[in-house]
């Protein structure tokens, strides 16, 4: 895949770059694990205790509670895309590459297809704000040595899924609170209940 940089033009319709610094909060990500997989951490309360932490949930999200966790490790694949019903901020530490599409693009039987998507470089300290409507997943590498990216979202998201009625076919893409999740059938995802429905090719990133 071609990789654009989020401050092109091309990603004005994903997302946005803020122009905001974060020192502290970097600081205290180069302290949270670097596996060889990828983990994911919805709250980290050494993250929360950063000097930014106000600032980021009055100014960026509006005042709404927040959380702030991170996604870190080493991928290369898309596995599967998902989306909120609200703002993601990504923040990379040493640089990341963001695989995107547009949630408008998604069929009524909630399949879409991997040949939409398009692969941004996030660098080193930028705030990227993925808007309610862009599809995404895990980052994947820009560099060798792996990523740290700080994922912040509204308190209580990626937790344990609501109390489902079944009144809302949208619903069987649900894996988590404020989460919905369309995997790709390599992915093994499906395995674990996710709903496959991603077409194409799943994604690489060499």
């Amino acid at each position: 895949m071609q990789i654009k940089k989020v401050t092109d033009k091309e990603f004005q319709k994903y997302g946005r770059v803020l122009d905001v610094k974060v020192p502290d909060l970097l600081k205290r990500l180069e302290g949270t694990p670097m596996p060889q997989d990828v983990v994911y951490v919805a709250s980290a309360p050494e993250l929360e205790a950063c000097e930014e932490f106000d600032a980021l949930e009055n100014s960026i999200f509006g005042g709404m509670p927040i959380q702030v966790g991170y996604c870190n490790g080493n991928n290369h694949t898309l596995n599967a895309v998902e989306y909120h019903r609200n703002s993601e901020i990504n923040i990379p530490l040493t640089g990341a590459v963001l695989i995107v599409g547009m949630q408008q693009d998604v069929e009524a039987d909630f399949t879409y297809d991997t040949s939409k998507m398009e692969a941004f470089e996030a660098p080193a300290g930028c705030v990227v704000e993925l808007y309610a409507t862009t599809l995404h997943y895990a980052p994947c590498n820009l560099k060798e040595e792996g990523f740290r990216v700080v994922i912040i979202l509204p308190k209580g998201t990626n937790t344990e899924p609501p109390a489902l009625t079944g009144k809302s076919a949208e619903e069987k893409l649900m894996t988590a609170r404020n989460k919905w999740l369309i995997a790709h059938e390599e992915s093994g995802l499906g395995a674990d209940g996710a709903f496959v429905g991603l077409k194409g090719e799943n994604l690489k990133m060499q």
